[in-house]
């Protein structure tokens, strides 16, 4: 592929085909990741053009929990939410739900406004209803695919299992909330605002195939070592974080630090 190919590639952080990448042309922005789930769910082009919607417009109808209560979704304003996108066919997805039963407990505990809304990908009510009924917190509606798939569209969604942490506004946090759960077992640091610089773990070493990532290789006999390499890329990745925030895109790049 031509360098031209490579950087749209990379500036898209393509990492499967077929993709299908709308962009608004006049600002060069993303409208929307997951053009070939759009195609599918609304082949006559009435959503044209196709942009993100507010998260409390897309998730709009009624919740489950599973004891059979509904709920409106207006619920969730001005809590912190976690979209779970999961499925119960799925090992890691059960392995991680374990955890998360855990932590959404203390959250809750420690008195924060928190919910997870489950978006499953199982492949029969049953298996959903199954799943479902080893959580605490609220789901769609298994029967509404449209919605569901609607939320799939409006993160890009690409695996399970992923959970997206969203501030009581609806914003997204991080997109990392798998890492940060397994990282964070006692949920010091929730609603884990991303740090510029990450220390390299098993469980976040995911994130390395999500585009450009610069890793500072550190001697970890000496504990002083990680921290001093942490305080000397901490302000150029802060400084760079902050020129594209005020662009409102994405920085380009991701920063660790790597010990053993």
């Amino acid at each position: 592929p031509s360098l031209l190919q490579l950087k749209l590639w990379n500036k898209y952080r393509v990492s499967n085909i077929p993709s299908l990448i709308f962009i608004d042309a006049s600002t060069g922005k993303v409208v929307c990741r997951n053009g070939l789930l759009v195609i599918r769910d609304d082949p006559e082009g009435l959503e044209f053009p196709w942009g993100p919607k507010p998260f409390s417009e897309v998730v709009a109808g009624p919740l489950l929990r599973n004891n059979g209560q509904t709920l409106d979704s207006s619920a969730l304003e001005g809590s912190h939410v976690g979209g779970y996108f999961s499925a119960h066919w799925c090992p890691p997805c059960r392995s991680l739900t374990r955890v998360l039963v855990e932590s959404y407990r203390k959250i809750k505990e420690s008195g924060q406004k928190f919910e997870i809304l489950f978006v499953s990908a199982d492949r029969s009510e049953d298996s959903f209803k199954q799943y479902f009924s080893e959580m605490p917190w609220v789901a769609v509606p298994y029967a509404d695919e449209a919605r569901r798939s609607r939320l799939n569209r409006l993160y890009g969604i690409q695996g399970i299992p992923t959970l997206i942490v969203l501030d009581s506004k609806g914003d997204v946090i991080t997109r990392q909330g798998r890492v940060e759960v397994l990282n964070d077992i006692e949920c010091c640091d929730f609603p884990w605002h991303p740090k510029p610089v990450l220390e390299l773990t098993d469980s976040n070493a995911v994130q390395l195939n999500e585009g450009p990532c610069l890793v500072l290789f550190v001697d970890s006999e000496d504990d002083g070592e990680s921290e001093a390499a942490k305080q000397l890329i901490q302000p150029i990745a802060e400084k760079i974080i902050a020129k594209y925030k005020a662009k409102e895109e994405e920085a380009p790049l991701l920063f660790f630090v790597a010990g053993e």
